[in-house]
């Protein structure tokens, strides 16, 4: 157990799986709508960049809008394994997944998938040439937050410090989708 974790009176640590896991992985794309996308996982050859979920399903399985001739599609065809860091917020809704990344030109998911700020990257609107839908199927992950919401949070860490106790409402474990 880390220092940290031994001056915590409270449970701190908890590992998900199956449907508590494909709630926790929504709850925190829902907060950060964001991450970085990783690719080239387990080669170390790939890049990084930022990419926004349009949706996670039911499974957990995240879903994107993706060119064809975009690098990350490349790199994606070489080596299917990708990272993804998401950040909702400054202080928790923290989450790393690793998965497995496809690519299809499936219309019917990417018309499921559009929305009308997306014609800045597909000017052709929906029916673009170019979209592809990139699935990420999530084999396991980490995820750091707090169980109250970041004003509980705030308030336990002040009395914490005024009283000289570890009174942190962190939580955190890994994922197993």
């Amino acid at each position: 157990m880390d220092s940290i974790n031994r001056n915590q009176p409270e449970q701190n640590h908890e590992d998900l799986r199956a449907q508590k896991a494909v709630a926790k992985i929504k709850e925190l794309v829902k907060s950060a709508q964001t991450c970085f996308f990783c690719t080239g996982a387990s080669t170390g050859s790939g890049g990084a960049r930022p990419m926004s979920v349009q949706q996670v399903d039911d499974a957990g399985n995240l879903w994107f809008l993706s060119a064809d001739d975009s690098r990350k599609n490349r790199e994606i065809a070489r080596d299917p394994a990708v990272k993804l860091y998401f950040q909702g917020s400054a202080h928790s809704d923290f989450l790393t997944l690793h998965g497995r990344a496809s690519i299809s030109r499936d219309k019917a998911k990417i018309k499921e998938l559009w929305e009308p700020i997306i014609k800045t990257w597909f000017t052709g609107g929906v029916d673009d040439p170019r979209i592809t839908v990139i699935q990420v199927t999530p084999s396991e992950g980490y995820y750091w937050d707090n169980k109250h919401g970041d004003a509980i949070a705030g308030v336990k860490m002040l009395i914490g410090a005024a009283i000289g106790k570890t009174l942190d409402d962190s939580i955190e474990g890994k994922i197993t989708v």
